[in-house]
C-alpha cells in the first residue's frame, strides 16, 4: 500500500511539473512573437497556473471542498471529527517490525529498519510536493555543484508530524531533539547523483551554531528500482559481505553501500567516539539509474542547534 502511495506521488509529480515547463515554454513563445500585443495573456497564464495547483492539491487530499449530506455531523460539531482523526491516525501509524543493522564500525554506522510508518511518509510527500511545486512555479533554483538533486527545508518542529519524525530520530541517536537542525529533504531523478562529500565543517563560521556536526540520519521515502545507493568510499571492511551486493549499480560497489528501502533510516556518525572528525564517513549518493529516490536528512549537532 506505501509502495502504491509512493508511486502516485512520483507519477502526480512528474506530470505536474511538465505541466509547468509546457505552461512556461508557451509563455517564452508568445513573448517572442513580434508584433503581438495582449495584456490579457498573463491573466490567462496566472489562472491556468492556479487551476492546476488546485486540482494537484484536491487529487492528493491536500485540500478538500465541503460537501454537504444528510449523515454529515453540524460544521460545529468538532468532536466526532477528532475522534475519527485519531482513530484514523492509530490504524496508519500501525508498522512493520523494527530492528537495527550494523553496517560498519569505520565509520560507525547503522540501518534502522522500518523507521518510519506508512502514514508518516504519506503525510511528507503529499507536504513535499506542494513546496517543490511552488519552487517550480516561481522558477527557484534547486540545484548545486556537487548535487544534482531538487532539495528543500523543513524548519524544525514545524507542524505534528515533523515532530514526531524529530523525535524518533532523538530516540535513535540519543541526542536531544534541540540538538538537530531542520529536516533536508531531497528528489533524485535518473541521471542525478551526489559527488562523495564530509558532513563535517572545517571552519569556525558554520559551527558557531551547535558546534559541530556528529551526526547524520538519512532517510529514505522511496524505494530506488536500479541506483541511488549511499555509498561510503573511505569505510573499512569487506564492501562485498553486504547480502545486497549483487543488487548494487557499478557505483555502489565502489565503496560500502546502502540500497535506498521506503522507511528505513541511515544512521552514522561524522566523528570518531574521542569527538575527533571521521576521515571514514565520506559518503556520496550514486545516480539514479531506474526509478526516483526520495529521502532527507537531519544533522545532529555537539550542543542546542538554535533556530
Amino acid at each position: 500500500m506505501a509502495r502504491k502511495v509512493v508511486q502516485v506521488f512520483c507519477d502526480r509529480f512528474i506530470g505536474f511539473r511538465s505541466l509547468v515547463r509546457s505552461v512556461t515554454m508557451a509563455k517564452l513563445r508568445h513573448t517572442r512573437l513580434p508584433g503581438r500585443r495582449s495584456s490579457s495573456f498573463p491573466l490567462v497564464l496566472a489562472v491556468l497556473v492556479l487551476s492546476i495547483v488546485l486540482l494537484l492539491l484536491l487529487s492528493l487530499g491536500i485540500f478538500s471542498i465541503p460537501i454537504n449530506t444528510g449523515d454529515s455531523p453540524k460544521a460545529n460539531d468538532l468532536s466526532s471529527f477528532v475522534r475519527k482523526t485519531e482513530e484514523r491516525g492509530h490504524e496508519l501509524e500501525e508498522t512493520a517490525d523494527q530492528w537495527t543493522e550494523i553496517l560498519s564500525w569505520e565509520p560507525r554506522a547503522f540501518i534502522y529498519h522500518n523507521f518510519l510508518v506508512c502514514f508518516w511518509i504519506s503525510f511528507v510527500l503529499k507536504k513535499l510536493l506542494y513546496l517543490f511545486a511552488l519552487l517550480y512555479l516561481f522558477d527557484i533554483p534547486l540545484v548545486c555543484r556537487v548535487r544534482t538533486s531538487f532539495g528543500t527545508f523543513l524548519k524544525r518542529g514545524q507542524d505534528q508530524i515533523i515532530r514526531k519524525i524529530e523525535k524518533r530520530i532523538a530516540d535513535f541517536t540519543f541526542m536531544p531533539v534541540e540538538h538537530g537542525e531542520g529536516l533536508q529533504f531531497l528528489h533524485y531523478e535518473v541521471g542525478q547523483k551526489y559527488e562523495p562529500h564530509y558532513d563535517y565543517f572545517l571552519d569556525e563560521f558554520n559551527t558557531k551554531n551547535g558546534g559541530q556536526r556528529m551526526a547524520t540520519v538519512l532517510t529514505y521515502l522511496s524505494d530506488v528500482e536500479e541506483g541511488g545507493e549511499t555509498v561510503f568510499p573511505a569505510a573499512k571492511g569487506n564492501f562485498s559481505s553486504v547480502p545486497w551486493w549483487n543488487e548494487l549499480s557499478e557505483c555502489g560497489k565502489k565503496g560500502l553501500s546502502v540500497k535506498p528501502k521506503m522507511g528505513d533510516a541511515l544512521l552514522f556518525w561524522n566523528t570518531k567516539p574521542d569527538a575527533t572528525l571521521d576521515h571514514s564517513s565520506l559518503h556520496g549518493g550514486c545516480a539514479v539509474i531506474k526509478g526516483n529516490k526520495w529521502s532527507f536528512t537531519k544533522w545532529m549537532r555537539v550542543n542546542e542547534y538554535k533556530i
